[in-house]
């Protein structure tokens, strides 16, 4: 796709006095832009890449001193807010799938509404709802007494399981397991698990975005809860009667254990592990790879495992590097106090 700078420059409200006429056809970070391209200078930490980005043109902040006369210079208040804007402006990606595939299997008791577009092999089981402008792509399975809000994506091969309630403007990615069983068993009188059935369901709010082959597992009983906005990455599991407060973000490979309650605006990094019946509180950034197995309540960054505050992390990990040195100290103050001893001895009478 190409667009002229011109229109580019108009739509983010940026200045342009010149090079109107060229064409802007692919987006690009500063490093890998070439002729025809569009990046930004997000930070100070990449004006070193700006000296030899072959970019057409450049979204700057408002004041930013332009040493290239090559380079086209877009003055903006944010530039990596308007690249952003020019991205789903003009760059991003427009679905083409469109009206019902004949291969699909609707029960005759759900609801479609206006606009749908369903792509093939999809199954919509009985007293399914699906809202308006819809778009759901090939192989995906909803199961009954389901419903889907207005102007959801679900992309290819996703399962949907029975009784599961899906918000407006939600994304689920390609594999993505909704409402499968919870992980919950008992040990019976003769010693083997006994499953327990569970009989609740999955409640996933508006703009709630589902990454690639990640598994929201249904309630034993009441809901698991994904609330408004919440950002959800690739390969995420998320347990039985969890809480997924608002306006949170959980990266790949993150585990949150059942019946735990995870509050608003909560950053959990790649390879977190949660385990079940704790609260994780507003505002709390978990760092990667850390294992959490207790409530934490306050704001702050929280790392490690155990998991603990970020200042108290930094300074066990001195000591920690520290250790051999000190371990050789202590070596060294023990050969120096046995020749004291012997000393000592051969001198007494």
């Amino acid at each position: 796709m190409a667009v002229l700078l011109k229109e580019i420059a108009d739509f983010v409200s940026a200045e342009l006095n010149s090079s109107r006429e060229t064409e802007i056809n692919e987006l690009l970070n500063i490093e890998k832009a070439g002729p025809g391209s569009l990046t930004f200078l997000g930070s100070k930490a990449y004006e070193k890449f700006f000296e030899k980005t072959q970019a057409s043109a450049v979204l700057v902040s408002k004041g930013f001193t332009n040493p290239r006369k090559d380079v086209v210079c877009l003055e903006v208040d944010n530039p990596y807010q308007s690249f952003l804007m020019v991205l789903k402006r003009f760059f991003e990606y427009k679905h083409e799938l469109s009206g019902i595939a004949d291969s699909t299997s609707i029960h005759p008791d759900a609801k479609t509404g206006d606009g749908c577009a369903i792509g093939f092999n999809v199954v919509i089981g009985r007293n399914c709802f699906i809202g308006n402008n819809v778009t759901i792509y090939h192989n995906t399975v909803i199961l009954e007494n389901s419903s889907i809000g207005d102007n959801t994506l679900i992309y290819p091969n996703v399962t949907i399981r029975e009784n599961t309630v899906i918000g407006k403007n939600v994304i689920i990615h390609n594999g993505a397991s909704i409402g499968a069983d919870g992980f919950g068993f008992v040990k019976g009188t003769d010693g083997n698990y006994v499953k327990i059935p569970q009989i609740g369901n999955v409640i996933i709010e508006d703009f709630v975005e589902v990454g690639a082959n990640s598994c929201i597992d249904r309630a034993a009983l009441g809901n698991t809860i994904v609330k408004a906005h919440t950002k959800i990455d690739n390969l995420v599991q998320i347990g039985h009667n969890v809480e997924i407060g608002l306006n949170t973000a959980i990266s790949a490979q993150s585990g949150v254990s059942g019946s735990t309650k995870v509050g608003n605006d909560v950053i959990i990094a790649g390879q977190v592990g949660l385990v079940d019946h704790i609260e994780i509180g507003d505002g709390v950034i978990i760092g990667a790879q850390s294992g959490v197995s207790r409530n934490i309540k306050d704001r702050g960054i929280y790392v490690g495992t155990p998991v603990k505050p970020i200042n108290l992390y930094k300074r066990l990990e001195v000591h920690i590097r520290n250790l051999e040195s000190l371990n050789n100290t202590v070596k060294e103050l023990q050969k120096e106090i046995d020749t004291l001893k012997k000393q000592l001895e051969s001198s007494t009478p």
